[in-house]
């Protein structure tokens, strides 16, 4: 689980979550574009940390392209990145814009990101070649004296597997919203049942059994928080009673889901774990809601389901691992939307589950994933995949479960993701998509883009990307990067024709 974590980068020093500014000089004031650089660590495990890196033009006049390098102490690496084309000298990295980030107005930003094998944190940043302070350029020869090292050394995961631990930042509450301090079942229910926009619920540290549900909204401009360290556990030992015929929070019956949230957007859920219940997180009709920095392991099904048009979501920096132990073939990481079997139930958009535009970033799924990863279903629309890990072992093959992602949904970027694969397991491809019909009709599995995925599938996967139709993509076909590499496949990268 994640550590609270601060990164020396320069003079300047941040706790996990918060950023780490090269501080600008005087040079901020000259004229044309003046360009500073802010480093802000968001995930940390024992072994390596994620980072953004945000570039901001405090100048006068627009920069038409940026890059940014820094050096890395010997022991740690850059494992991966993101929204950025990178290289490497020794232990010196360099990035450099791609073609949609390159320019960065005055007063606005462009960022890229990173994560890192090892938990050395970068020096002698500079940018277009000048400080990431705004001054000159530092010597690479001497290393910047950090004010502070990295403290709070990671501790031992609940879990049979390694995981970041310790208490995340938690989120500070909106402006004059209630903050509501708990520490048992009951109080936790009562505030989740009582929670108005605004308000941030803190969970104390300790393990919660009992059925949390929640039907509040918070708003746009007042989102609910529900926030607590990794050492604040939900479990749910349901299910229990005579469920309705459509999941619905319904009187006497124990939905078995860790946490779930029912017509309840504008939610932020940071920090804490879910572990030990038939399904981890559940969102029905819950837009805009962000996960954040959670831990989600042992469920019997799925980890975390953006269900019944819960658009707009968000998942980050968080760890799922250990899912399906009860029905493998439906213990999916993460799962977008609903099969289209299930749109009597779930298909609230014009019969349909249209939970689009969700973003999954910079997240470690797996190791004992049985299902994919991430399933994208059928019906949903322009969403994110980005800058995940995703660790093979224990794949279970049981209803189709073969790959990291399975695709059928339309306009997905999906980029700067890892993927591994190694015994046990059954293992296809690393990426795949399909074609369902549906009522309505859509080009499901269509119009999809990969770029920047590195893929290792332990020599037994076939194709890093398969895509199964062309025919059925008529007029908005998927397109596969020159940028993806593969590793240790029976077959090649992918099965269509690369795009440069």
């Amino acid at each position: 689980m994640r550590t609270l974590r601060a990164v020396a980068v320069t003079a300047a020093v941040a706790l996990l979550g918060a950023a780490i500014p090269y501080l600008t000089s005087t040079a901020a004031h000259a004229a044309g574009p003046v360009l500073r650089v802010t480093v802000t660590q968001v995930s940390v495990w024992a072994t390596g940390y994620g980072a953004d890196v945000t570039i901001t033009n405090t100048g006068d006049a627009p920069a038409t392209g940026w890059t940014v390098a820094f050096d890395l102490p010997t022991g740690t690496t850059v494992s991966s990145s993101w929204s950025s084309t990178r290289t490497q000298s020794g232990q010196r990295y360099t990035f450099t814009n791609v073609g949609w980030n390159g320019t960065v107005n005055p007063g606005a930003s462009q960022t890229f990101g990173f994560n890192a094998a090892g938990i050395g944190a970068p020096t002698n940043c500079t940018v277009n070649g000048a400080s990431c302070t705004g001054g000159p350029s530092p010597s690479p020869s001497a290393p910047a004296s950090p004010s502070a090292s990295p403290s709070a050394s990671p501790t031992a995961s609940p879990s049979p597997s390694a995981s970041p631990s310790g208490p995340p930042p938690s989120s500070p509450p909106p402006p004059g919203g209630p903050v509501v301090d708990v520490a048992t079942a009951a109080q936790l229910s009562s505030a989740l049942n009582s929670a108005i926009p605004g308000t941030t619920i803190r969970l104390a540290a300790g393990t919660y059994r009992g059925a949390f549900a929640t039907t509040r909204p918070g708003t746009a401009d007042a989102r609910i928080t529900l926030t607590g360290p990794r050492t604040a556990v939900l479990i749910n030992d349901g299910p229990s009673g005579t469920a309705p015929s459509c999941p619905a929070p319904t009187a006497g019956w124990d939905s078995g889901y860790g946490l779930w949230l029912f017509g309840a957007p504008y939610w932020n859920l940071t920090g804490f774990t879910v572990a030990e219940s038939k399904k981890g997180i559940v969102l029905d009709d819950s837009h805009h809601v962000t996960v954040s920095g959670v831990h989600v392991h042992h469920t019997e099904d799925e980890g975390v389901h953006f269900r019944r048009s819960s658009a707009d979501g968000i998942i980050r920096d968080s760890v799922i691992e250990y899912t399906g132990l009860v029905q493998p073939g439906y213990g999916e990481g993460v799962y977008l939307g609903s099969a289209a079997s299930n749109w009597a139930c779930h298909g609230n958009s014009g019969g349909v589950d249209r939970s689009d535009r969700v973003q999954v970033l910079n997240n470690r799924i797996g190791p004992y994933v049985a299902a994919e990863h991430i399933d994208i279903k059928e019906g949903t629309f322009d969403g994110v995949i980005r800058g995940n890990t995703f660790d093979g072992r224990g794949i279970s093959g049981q209803n189709s479960a073969d790959s990291w992602i399975d695709v059928k949904g339309i306009g997905y970027v999906i980029e700067n993701n890892t993927g591994t694969f190694a015994a046990p397991g059954v293992f296809a491809n690393g990426y795949e998509t399909h074609n369902p019909v549906t009522t309505p009709s859509f080009l499901n599995g269509c119009g999809n883009v990969w770029r920047g995925n590195s893929s290792d599938l332990g020599g037994v996967g076939q194709y890093a990307i398969r895509i199964t139709s062309t025919s059925k993509c008529a007029g908005n076909l998927n397109v596969v990067h020159a940028s993806n590499t593969v590793a240790n496949a029976t077959a090649g990268l992918t099965n269509i024709a690369v795009t440069p």
